[in-house]
């Protein structure tokens, strides 16, 4: 993950004068009537109905390098997420709209601009910028997210994820291999079997990464809030 395409704004602002004050088995129950594609579809049609969600994710580079997030969103518009990496620093973020409220912490902005602030002092204000500024890459995300089908699905073992019953749906990503002799990756969707066919996790490992993402509080209220006014500076004094 690369975070510099809103690292200037954000150093401009908090590292000067402004820092005093970023397969086998049925599956059990419905799993064991429908078939994997069915299954997966059927998932992939639940998740997309949702109003909210929160999704929790952790990544794995093949060279050791690794990051965590954390997203509640409506899957629209409206969204929270912190990313943290093992190296050190955390970026935060509220999108309203048309409008990011971005949070790096002290680690993030010594690693990212490549100097040490003097004192060490905390870093808790936020930067309001317009969304239309994020890029790939740069640690903010957007509120949607594709639950989308793909590839032929296969059925594997029924299990539990978060205390609910589950069966895992297994679906090769033939395209990871592309200019890697013997590499791929391989998607693991794990669906509820029991009540709404929720999509619960997803682990996938390939010859780059390997990662995994859960689902859960489906449809409860989201309290995206704007920040305190007197704790939010704008992208646009940094001209």
């Amino acid at each position: 993950m690369r975070a510099k395409s809103v690292t200037v704004v954000l150093a401009g602002l908090l590292l000067g004068t402004a820092v005093t004050g970023c397969a086998g088995g049925d599956g059990g129950g419905r799993g064991a009537e429908l078939s994997a594609d069915a299954l997966l579809d059927e998932a992939h049609k639940t998740m997309n109905a949702l109003k909210t969600v929160t999704i929790a994710s952790s990544t794995t580079g093949s060279a050791g390098s690794s990051y965590s997030s954390r997203q509640t969103t409506d899957l629209k518009g409206r969204c929270t997420n912190k990313i943290t990496w093992t190296e050190g620093g955390s970026l935060e973020q509220i999108r309203i709209d048309d409008t990011d409220y971005v949070r790096p912490d002290r680690a993030y902005l010594d690693r990212w601009s490549g100097r040490e602030a003097a004192g060490g002092r905390a870093q808790d204000r936020w930067i309001r910028t317009p969304s239309s500024n994020a890029k790939p890459g740069d640690g903010l995300v957007d509120c949607t997210w594709p639950f989308t089908a793909f590839g032929k699905a296969e059925k594997g073992d029924r299990t539990e994820i978060g205390g609910r019953p589950a069966v895992a749906l297994r679906v090769s990503d033939a395209g990871d291999a592309e200019g890697a002799e013997g590499a791929g990756g391989t998607y693991t969707f794990y669906v509820a079997t029991e009540g709404e066919p929720y999509l619960l996790e997803v682990a996938y490992r390939g010859s780059d990464y390997r990662s995994t993402t859960s689902f859960s509080a489906f449809d409860e209220p989201l309290g995206v809030r704007a920040p305190a006014a007197d704790d939010v500076l704008d992208a646009a004094d940094a001209g």
